[in-house]
C-alpha cells in the first residue's frame, strides 16, 4: 500500500500554469510533475554536498630556448612551427 501525504503549497500562477501545461503535454497527472521535481531538486541537493573537488598538479619544466612572455613564438613552438 502507498502512503501519500496531502498538503498545501503556495504556487506562483506562471510556475503552475507552466507545470499544468507539461503535464498536460506529457498525458500524467500535476502530481506526477510536481513529485518528479522534488526528487530532482532533493537529489541534487545531496550531489552538491558530497562532491569534493581532486586538485592534482602537474610539474614539468620550460622546454630550452621558450620565451613564454612571447605570445606568438609560443604558439609556434606548440603548434611545432619553430
Amino acid at each position: 500500500m502507498l502512503l501519500c501525504m496531502r498538503t498545501t503549497v503556495e504556487i506562483s500562477d506562471d510556475l503552475m500554469r507552466r507545470a499544468k501545461r507539461k503535464a498536460a503535454d506529457e498525458r500524467v497527472p500535476l502530481r506526477d510533475i510536481v513529485e518528479a521535481a522534488l526528487r530532482s531538486y532533493l537529489a541534487d541537493a545531496r550531489d552538491r554536498q558530497t562532491y569534493r573537488l581532486k586538485w592534482r598538479t602537474e610539474h614539468g619544466e620550460l622546454m630550452p630556448g621558450v620565451d613564454i612572455f612571447d605570445r606568438s613564438a609560443l604558439i609556434d613552438v606548440m603548434e611545432g612551427r619553430e
